[in-house]
């Protein structure tokens, strides 16, 4: 069970978390790792997040992809917009491994998705990443094919490993090490309980920048030791899922809600970072049948007053996660001999105290 920062007193928001209080509380939804650690230089690796465990790419899901600011490298996002659906898993890495991370992930559906005469012509492969140049040697390119089907073929629909894992094992936040975070919120929607669960890659912020449940707790500590000036520059992914019966439409609108997320621990969206956003919904799935002319689909009815509850949600849960990756990080060296040190949590919960803000 995760649980993170819930574990030290810390509540963000007022919505309830899930059972784990990571994206896999929603049903069917997978997380894989692989992590490299190798030699002075290598800290990097590879996360893999299946939204159902069924045949995806014959049973799309619906989703949306949103580009807060733009400086990053992601592939996959045109797709998903204009026909509204995923079709593959997503994978989180470093910046200069998307394009292997891609060739990877399409030899793994065709092999995983391919039925009985149906043949597979084209693939959207969904790939993102942040840059974890300042503790790996990116230029090693380390993520190999098999680092991908690794973190494919072993995601479970357990509680998410967070912290130096995957994707995450390179990445920095608020000038602290930073990794893979993940929260869920458990909804009541129209008598029937719903989960929306929120994974991310943060790697972005200046250290008197961080906020924890609207304290300056970043400010506060600003005497520990810095290793270097970070720049005006950074990159979160945060991937949103949901068994909420939403469309293309009502996903994007929730994806740009985790910008709220962002902002509320401090993140200021500089000109050279890039923040995006990938939701999706298991619930309607696309059967890739050309046979059926119509589907029959129920959702979401804006009108009511529940979509601002999954606003709420989706807005806590990316919050929740970004504090989740620091909390559960570790020091790491690196390329170098560049170190990041983990945030300092006894420091940091005696501020929070200090500003009646534990539910102690």
């Amino acid at each position: 069970m995760s649980l993170v920062v819930r574990n030290l007193g810390i509540e963000i928001g007022r919505i309830p978390p899930g059972k784990t209080d990571t994206i896999t509380d929603v049903p069917g939804v997978q997380v894989g790792h692989t992590s490299l650690i190798e030699g002075d230089s290598v800290r990097t690796g590879i996360t893999a997040i299946i939204p159902h465990t069924g045949n995806l790419f014959y049973e799309k899901a619906h989703a949306a992809a949103v580009t807060i600011n733009g400086y990053g490298k992601a592939t996959g996002f045109p797709q998903i917009n204009e026909l509204g659906t995923i079709e593959t898993p997503i994978l989180l890495t470093n910046t200069l491994n998307v394009g292997k991370a891609s060739d990877a992930l399409i030899e793994w559906v065709i092999d995983k998705y391919s039925a009985q005469n149906r043949e597979i012509r084209s693939i959207n492969p969904v790939v993102a990443e942040c840059n974890d140049s300042y503790l790996n040697d990116i230029q090693a390119r380390a993520v190999e094919k098999e680092h991908v089907f690794h973190a494919l073929n072993n995601a479970l629909q357990d509680a998410v490993e967070e912290g130096v894992v995957g994707a995450g094992v390179g990445m920095s936040a608020f000038e602290f090490k930073s990794g893979i975070g993940s929260a869920s919120r458990s909804l009541i929607i129209d008598d029937k309980r719903y989960t929306l669960g929120v994974l991310s890659l943060p790697n972005f912020g200046r250290r008197e920048e961080l906020m924890i449940d609207g304290v300056p707790v970043g400010r506060m500590l600003s005497d520990r030791r810095k290793d270097e000036a970070v720049p005006d520059v950074g990159s979160i992914v945060v991937v949103i899922g949901t068994d909420i019966p939403l469309s293309h439409r009502q996903l994007t609108r929730v994806a740009k809600r985790a910008a709220f997320g962002i902002a509320r621990t401090g993140g200021t969206c500089h000109n050279g970072s890039g923040e995006f956003a990938i939701a999706f919904s298991t619930a309607n799935r696309v059967p890739g049948d050309k046979k059926r002319t119509f589907l029959e689909e129920s959702r979401l009815n804006d009108a009511g007053p529940a979509i601002n509850e999954i606003f709420q949600a989706t807005i806590e849960a990316t919050e929740e996660s970004i504090l989740s990756a620091l909390f559960s990080a570790r020091t790491i060296v690196g390329r170098k001999g560049h170190r990041r040190v983990n945030i300092p949590t006894s420091q940091s919960v005696s501020f929070l105290k200090a500003h009646a803000v534990l539910n102690t």
